[in-house]
């Protein structure tokens, strides 16, 4: 197939994309003319083996903190529309807990470190041209001395598609916008180069990037291992969490054999005569969190001599140009992944952090227990498991609400404007459209099933086992035992049990 690269490149001079954000478009498309199907067969990888542990880090002072503060940013990637929440705004501006959304949390938790420590750690959102807006907006009005800050905003590049059938620049006159994509989040590293960005940090004497995703509320700005980046003299390090059966079908980390150095695979990756190896999670432990740190001077000298881009691996989704027009041309988007850039970097490393770093909203199950008592926000602006529940030594329940009615945000709200209790409850399953009202509280094992396709409505009171929820469930709950089936309704529903105390808690108070 012909290159047709120049073609691209004038489109994107003409838009006005950087330097940097070219070079890096061209590393993906020479890889997609190349055909490379960037597979890797299991014998060509090792297992990642001997990583250090976050829990067996020393404790950082708070001398050190402040100063190695001083010399950190801050990053949060803030791209995404949450569309496969029913979103189309910015997915961090979605209210989380007690009124509060994603950013305002993560501002919060900003100005809370700053003012303990006495040093102004710096603070980026990356934004995409689809919430910019609404973000600068949000935080005009919200967090006003946020926006007057010079680093508050990195720019996502934006990516020409390119036509399935003649690799050439898409075009569709209707909606010329429809023929540009995010490049993903691997953009960061061109959008730092092209921007300037990476220049004036490493100019004001910032040395360390911590970069993770605004909607994971786990990824707070750790100062252990902060301090042990910083001690490392490490040019990239990658937060992993070791895998489960649940994580089994996703990317791992590994050993490449041919230079040594660690590197993901994905799925895509996998050969299928390989597929019992990439699954083996004994073999394969470790997947990405998404949370990396990054030496500023460290990506700037491989940026140089790599010719302004990283090698990063493409991946090619193929989609149509306009993705609401099925019979519209098809078209590939090319994108890359911050994490797999841990392969550019002979000095590159991993360290495994327990699971609550690694805590995203993607759906609107984990959405329902993070507006439960299940959490509180702790005086540090972090998500913190309740305190009851910590110390009762149970887990955050397991939650799986019927897709068919609870998929999006505005389904949930109009379900359960008031989440259950769960402080007591070890797992709930929730069948067909269930109305949450106040005083609601759900313990142990519960599954609760609406009969009709109609809206059935659960009353005040306690519930566990199976219950069946009717229209008489509107006026009169039922509390159920954990053997057999009940339906709520027809009984006098038990009290709720006194809140539990909201004492401070940090996410990592099992550290």
């Amino acid at each position: 197939m012909a290159n047709h690269f120049e073609d691209f490149k004038v489109k994107m001079q003409g838009a006005g994309l950087s330097e940097a954000a070219i070079a890096a478009f061209k590393k993906n498309y020479d890889q997609l003319v190349a055909g490379v199907t960037g597979m890797v067969p299991e014998d060509e990888i090792n297992s990642a083996t001997g990583l250090p542990s976050l829990l067996d880090l020393p404790s950082v002072s708070p001398s050190e903190a402040k100063t190695l503060l001083s010399q950190t940013a801050v990053l949060k990637l803030n791209g995404g529309l949450g569309t496969s929440m029913g979103l189309e705004k910015a997915k961090s501006l979605l209210v989380v807990k007690d009124g509060k959304t994603f950013l305002d949390l993560i501002a919060e938790q900003v100005k809370h470190m700053r003012k303990s420590y006495g040093s102004d750690v710096i603070f980026t959102l990356m934004n995409s041209f689809s919430t910019s807006d609404d973000t600068k907006a949000f935080l005009r009005e919200k967090h006003p001395d946020l926006m007057e800050e010079p680093f508050i905003e990195l720019m996502q590049n934006m990516s020409p598609k390119v036509d399935a059938a003649t690799n050439k620049p898409a075009s569709y006159p209707p909606h010329p916008d429809m023929e540009w994509c995010p490049p993903g989040h691997g953009d960061i590293y061109p959008s730092l180069l092209g921007s300037g960005m990476l220049d004036s940090l490493i100019g004001k004497g910032i040395k360390y990037l911590f970069v993770s995703n605004s909607d994971n509320l786990g990824a707070t700005l750790d100062l252990d291992l902060l301090s042990y980046f910083a001690t490392s003299n490490k040019a990239f390090l990658m937060e992993v969490c070791e895998r489960t059966a649940a994580d089994k079908k996703g990317g791992h980390l590994c050993l490449r054999r041919s230079d040594g150095r660690l590197m993901l695979r994905e799925s895509a990756m996998c050969p299928d005569a390989d597929k019992k190896a990439f699954e083996d999670i004994a073999k394969h432990k470790y997947f990405n969190t998404n949370n990396l740190w990054v030496s500023l001077e460290h990506l700037k000298a491989t940026l140089d001599a790599s010719g302004g881009a990283l090698g990063l691996p493409l991946i090619k989704n193929k989609k149509t140009v306009n993705p609401r027009d099925s019979k519209s041309e098809p078209v590939f988007q090319l994108e890359t992944a911050m994490g797999s850039a841990i392969e550019c970097f002979d000095s590159a490393g991993a360290i495994v952090v327990p699971r609550s770093r690694f805590a995203p909203v993607k759906t609107c199950s984990d959405l329902f227990v993070l507006r439960s008592d299940a959490y509180i926000i702790a005086e540090d602006a972090t998500v913190a498991v309740a305190p009851a529940l910590l110390a009762a030594g149970g887990g955050v329940p397991l939650v799986k609400l019927d897709d068919a009615h609870y998929k999006l945000v505005d389904q949930l709200e109009a379900l359960a404007p008031d989440v259950p209790s769960l402080i007591a409850a070890k797992s709930v399953t929730v069948k067909g459209p269930v109305k949450f009202t106040k005083g609601v509280v759900l313990t142990g094992d519960v599954t609760l099933e609406a009969e009709g396709s109609s809206p059935a409505l659960l009353a005040a009171g306690e519930y566990s086992g199976s219950v069946k929820v009717t229209p008489e469930s509107a006026t009169a709950g039922f509390a159920t035992t954990a053997g057999g089936t009940k339906t709520a309704g027809g009984a006098s529903p038990q009290a709720p049990p006194v809140a539990a105390d909201q004492g401070c808690w940090h996410f990592l108070a099992c550290k």
